[in-house]
C-alpha cells in the first residue's frame, strides 16, 4: 500500500478502537451500578457484575495500549512520508538547477562580471565628474591673486595718507635758545610789546643817527 492508504487504515483503526473504548466505559458503569444495586442482599449477582466490570477494564487498558502503539506508528509513517516528499522535491529542484546550469559557462560568467564591474566604474567616474565642483575660473594662481590684492590695499592706504592735511608751520620764529620767555602780556583785545622789542627799536634809531652824523 501507499503511505496515504496505510495512514487511512491506521486512522480507521484508531476510530474503531475509540468507539470500543466508549462502549467498554459504558458497560463498566452499568456493571458497577448493578453491583451497587444488588449489594449484600444478592451477593452472587453483585460479584458477577464486579467480575464483568474487571474484564471490561482489562480490555479497556489493552485498547489504550493499542491506541498508543497505533498513534506512534501513524506519526512515524507521517514523518516518513513527509521526509520522502521533501527528498523528492529536493531531487526535482536539483534536476531543475542542473538543467538551468547546462547552458552556463563559468568563463563567460567571469567575463560578464568583469564587464559589469568595469561599466560600474565608468558610471561612477561619470557621476563624480558631473557632481564635482566646476573648475571655471580656477586656472589662475591663488598666490598671484593674493599679491595683487595686497598691492591694491597698499594703494588705498597710501591714497588715504595723501588726503590727510597736516597743520601749517607757524610763520613766527622760535626763540634762539631755550629759557624763560619774556614777560609779555597777550590778550584777545590788545597786544603790548615787550621791553626787549622796545630796546631793539631804540638801538636801531641810535645807529641811524650815528650813521647820518658820520656822513
Amino acid at each position: 500500500p501507499s503511505p496515504q492508504e496505510a495512514l487511512a487504515r491506521l486512522r480507521e483503526t484508531e476510530e474503531m478502537l475509540s468507539k470500543k473504548q466508549e462502549y467498554l466505559e459504558t458497560r463498566i458503569e452499568r456493571e458497577l451500578a448493578l453491583a451497587r444495586q444488588h449489594g449484600t442482599r444478592n451477593k452472587r449477582a453483585a460479584l458477577q457484575a464486579l467480575k464483568r466490570k474487571k474484564r471490561y477494564e482489562k480490555q479497556l487498558n489493552q485498547i489504550d495500549g493499542t491506541l498508543s502503539t497505533i498513534e506512534f506508528q501513524r506519526e512515524a509513517l507521517e514523518n516518513s512520508h513527509t521526509n520522502t516528499e521533501v527528498l523528492k522535491n529536493m531531487g526535482y529542484a536539483a534536476q531543475a538547477m542542473k538543467k538551468v546550469h547546462e547552458n552556463m559557462d563559468l568563463n563567460k560568467i567571469d567575463d560578464l562580471m568583469q564587464d559589469i564591474t568595469e561599466q560600474q566604474d565608468v558610471a561612477q567616474e561619470i557621476s563624480d565628474a558631473i557632481s564635482s565642483r566646476g573648475t571655471f575660473g580656477d586656472e589662475f594662481d591663488e598666490d598671484e591673486l593674493m599679491a595683487e590684492l595686497e598691492e591694491l590695499e597698499q594703494e588705498e592706504l597710501n591714497k588715504g595718507m595723501r588726503d590727510v592735511r597736516l597743520p601749517s608751520v607757524p610763520s613766527t620764529s622760535l626763540p634762539s635758545r631755550p629759557g624763560k620767555m619774556p614777560a609779555c602780556h597777550f590778550t584777545f583785545l590788545m597786544i603790548k610789546p615787550c621791553s626787549s622789542t622796545r630796546k631793539r627799536a631804540e638801538d636801531e634809531d641810535e645807529m641811524k643817527k650815528l650813521a647820518a652824523w658820520a656822513s
